[in-house]
C-alpha cells in the first residue's frame, strides 16, 4: 500500500512526523512524503527533528501570500505529484488550507483521503477563520476519518458522516516521545535567562487572526499586570513573526521584568519548555491537547473552542479575551492550590501516546478490505 502523506505548516507536521515514522516502520506499506511548504522555516524545524523523509517539496509560500494565492499555487502544483506517484490514499491533516486543497486535489485524481484529527468543529464558519470551514469541507472529501475523541466523532455523526470513523487519539501526544527528555538542554540561548529553578514560569502564545489588535492588546495588558503583581513567575511568549503580532506584544510588553518575548522555539524546545512550566495561556489550538499531557493546566484566550472534550475533562479553561478576566483566572490558579491541582491532575483526553499506531493498523484493514 502506497501511503502518500502531505502536510505544509509546523502545527501539521509535529502531529503528522509521529505517524510518517510508524508508516515507515511497518511492513508492507510504500509511506510518501510532500511538504506544500505553506511555513517555510519553522516547517523545516520539524521535519529535521524527527528526521523525516521529504520526497517532494512544492515550496508554495511567497511574500504577502493570501488565502487565495495559497489555495491556487497548492492546487496547481499537486496534481502532478499525484499524478506521478498515483498513491493508494492520502493523508492529511487537521484544518489547514494545505488539507483541504490537497483532499480536493486528491478528490479530482479520484484518490481515497485519510483525515487525520477529524471532526473538530466550533459550529461557527468564520472562527477560527478559516479553519473552520477547511476542517467542514476537508471532512465531506476524506474517505477514511481518524478522529481523536468519542465527541470528534460525534460531530461528525451529526453530519451524516459515518463510514469508515475511528477513534484513535491525537497523535500530538505521540510527539512527546520523541521531544521530551527530563536532561533536555534548550537549544534557544534566550531561554536561559528564564528561572525556572526559582520561578513559576507561564508559557504563552497569541497569534489567531481574530485576536489580532484589541483582544491582543488585552492579552498582553493581563500578562503585564500578573508579572507587576507575582514576584515569582515569569512569562515566556514566543512571538510569531506576523507583524501585527510584534507590533503589540512588543509596544505592549517591552521592558517589563520577567517577561521574555523569544522568537518562535522549534518543536523540542517548546515541548520541553512546556513540559517545566507551571501554567500555559494560548489561543492555540495545538497547546491545548499538548500540555495536559504534561500535567499543566491551560487557560485558553478565545470565546470558543473547537475541543470541548478537554473544557469536560477539565484539563483547559476558556477564558476569553476580556484583560480582567484573564487576570482573575490566572490569578485563582496562582493562588488557589486545591483549583491548580484540580486542572493539573485531570486526566488529559486526547489519549495515551497510541494514536499513530492505530491509524497505520486502520488503514491496513481498510485496504485489506478494499481489495480482497
Amino acid at each position: 500500500m502506497k501511503v502518500m502523506s502531505i502536510f505544509g505548516t509546523r502545527p501539521e507536521a509535529i502531529k503528522m512526523c509521529p505517524l510518517v515514522k510508524e508508516l515507515e516502520a511497518a511492513e508492507g506499506i510504500e509511506s510518501v512524503v510532500c511538504l506544500t511548504g505553506q511555513h517555510r522555516e519553522m516547517l523545516q524545524q520539524v521535519i529535521d527533528i524527527f528526521g523525516t523523509k521529504v520526497a517532494y517539496n512544492l515550496d508554495i509560500m511567497k511574500p504577502r501570500q493570501t488565502l487565495t494565492t495559497i489555495t491556487s499555487s497548492i492546487l496547481e502544483k499537486i496534481e502532478p505529484v499525484l499524478i506521478e506517484e498515483k498513491p493508494d490514499i492520502v493523508l492529511v491533516h487537521g484544518d489547514t488550507t494545505t488539507s483541504f486543497v490537497v483532499a480536493l486535489a486528491a478528490f479530482y485524481q479520484q484518490i481515497p483521503v485519510g483525515h487525520v484529527e477529524a471532526g473538530l468543529r466550533t459550529f461557527d464558519k468564520y472562527s477560527p477563520f478559516p479553519e473552520e470551514m477547511n476542517r467542514n469541507l476537508t471532512g465531506k472529501l476524506a474517505d477514511l476519518h481518524f478522529s481523536p475523541t468519542e465527541n470528534n466523532k460525534n460531530n461528525l455523526k451529526r453530519e451524516a458522516i459515518t463510514e469508515n470513523v475511528f477513534v484513535t487519539g491525537n497523535t500530538v501526544i505521540d510527539a512527546f516521545k520523541t521531544t521530551v527528555r527530563p536532561d533536555y538542554v534548550f537549544k534557544d540561548k534566550d531561554l536561559d535567562a528564564v528561572d525556572l529553578k526559582n520561578h513559576r514560569c507561564i508559557l504563552m502564545t497569541a497569534h489567531r487572526r481574530e485576536n489580532l489588535g484589541e483582544p491582543l492588546e488585552h492579552i498582553c495588558k493581563a500578562v503585564k499586570r500578573l508579572v507587576e503583581k507575582y514576584e515569582d513567575i515569569e512569562v515566556v511568549y514566543p512571538v510569531h513573526l506576523n507583524p501585527a503580532v510584534q507590533e503589540v506584544a512588543h509596544r505592549v510588553l517591552d521592558g517589563t521584568d520577567r517577561v521574555h518575548l523569544v522568537k518562535p522555539l522549534d518543536v523540542e524546545d517548546m515541548h520541553n519548555l512546556m513540559d517545566r512550566s507551571f501554567l500555559v495561556m494560548t489561543d492555540s489550538g495545538g497547546l491545548q491537547e499538548e500540555a495536559p499531557a504534561c500535567g499543566v493546566p491551560v487557560l485558553v484566550l478565545r470565546t470558543e473552542t473547537e475541543r470541548p472534550e478537554a473544557v469536560e475533562a477539565g484539563t483547559v479553561k476558556v477564558v476569553g479575551v476580556d484583560e480582567d478576566v484573564i487576570f482573575e483566572e490566572a490569578v485563582r490558579l496562582l493562588e488557589d492550590e486545591s483549583e491548580y491541582n484540580k486542572m493539573a491532575r485531570a486526566v488529559n483526553p486526547y489519549g495515551d501516546g497510541h494514536a499513530s499506531e492505530r491509524i497505520v493498523e486502520h488503514l491496513r484493514s481498510w485496504y485489506e478490505q478494499k481489495n480482497n
